[in-house]
């Protein structure tokens, strides 16, 4: 029995996969599924909301280990492109749902098609015949068994159509998308020098010193609000023989702790990064207030010394 089935596919745009990558192009398309096509999952202010568990998404994804699907919808929540939040009242409830971004730039057909022609580009080796390339013969999935058992006309397929036509003429080859874990550990390794360099520290490129880093990373904060939180943090203990022993990973950048660092980082560098002078901030700008232990009492008025 043949593969190619002509029942319907999993069908995606290929210029959905060029803006977003494959296995986000694949995952969203079955989302979108969901929201326009059937009537499953809620409503909230005028928005639709639909959920699946982990092992229902599995079985709609069947080529998908749950490691590969979870970095695809945290990759998808990155890029800001799907919201996943926690609608149910009881805190009890942790079901995620799941809804699209279409407001999102990175879905806008004139835009991606815009940059896309930017970038386009022949490679070296694009013209090259199937002879000339090496392909191994895959191995036999062990979830084929499962598969079979499990193949029915069921709803959950993709019935949307791609309206994009594969000419080879004017489509440029699907843009190589990094693996995430490689670039959150990249991302986190330039903190980490950030902060020896800033700190004169030695920490080493661990799991220890990159734990909490790579975590932040990966909900979505940037490596200047990191790097941010570390100058922060270096102005206000650096000159304190106590505190500067919390100047390491571990502490900076623990999810209960973290938030309200970069908050005050935002307000420091708001108001011009001023520097840290006998425990107080040197100049006065909205939380920061200047020292008052050299003020010249001399200047003030008469009858206003209290």
């Amino acid at each position: 029995m043949s593969l190619l089935m002509t029942s319907r596919p999993i069908v995606i745009n290929p210029d959905l996969a060029y803006s977003i990558g494959l296995n986000e192009a694949i995952a969203l398309q079955q989302i979108n599924y969901w929201l326009k096509e059937t009537t499953s999952g809620m409503e909230r202010d005028g928005v639709r909301w639909i959920y699946n568990t982990t092992e229902q998404w599995l079985e709609q994804f069947p080529f998908w280990s749950e490691s590969t699907l979870k970095r695809t919808f945290t990759r998808l929540k990155t890029l800001g492109v799907l919201k996943i939040e926690q609608l149910n009242k009881s805190q009890r409830d942790m079901t995620n749902f799941y809804t699209i971004n279409y407001e999102s730039e990175l879905l806008d057909e004139v835009k991606v098609t815009e940059s896309k022609r930017s970038k386009c580009a022949v490679p070296s080796g694009q013209n090259d015949t199937m002879e000339e390339v090496k392909v191994k013969r895959s191995i036999r999935s062990k979830r084929t068994d499962v598969i079979r058992s499990k193949c029915t006309d069921d709803p959950t397929e993709i019935t949307t159509e791609s309206t994009t036509e594969i000419t080879g003429k004017d489509s440029c080859p699907v843009a190589v998308q990094p693996d995430r874990d490689v670039l959150i550990t990249d991302q986190a390794k330039q903190v980490l020098v950030h902060l020896n360099q800033v700190t004169n520290s030695r920490y080493q490129v661990s799991t220890t010193s990159l734990q909490n880093i790579r975590a932040r990373i990966g909900e979505g904060f940037t490596v200047e609000e990191l790097s941010l939180v570390v100058d922060y943090c270096n102005a206000k203990w650096g000159d304190d023989l106590k505190m500067s022993d919390y100047l390491r990973p571990q502490t900076l950048f623990q999810p209960s702790k973290f938030p309200g660092y970069l908050k005050s980082a935002n307000s420091w560098a708001k108001a011009g990064k001023p520097e840290r002078v006998n425990g107080e901030w040197a100049r006065e700008d909205g939380i920061f207030k200047p020292s008052f232990k050299n003020t010249d009492y001399s200047a003030i008025p008469p009858g206003f010394r209290g």
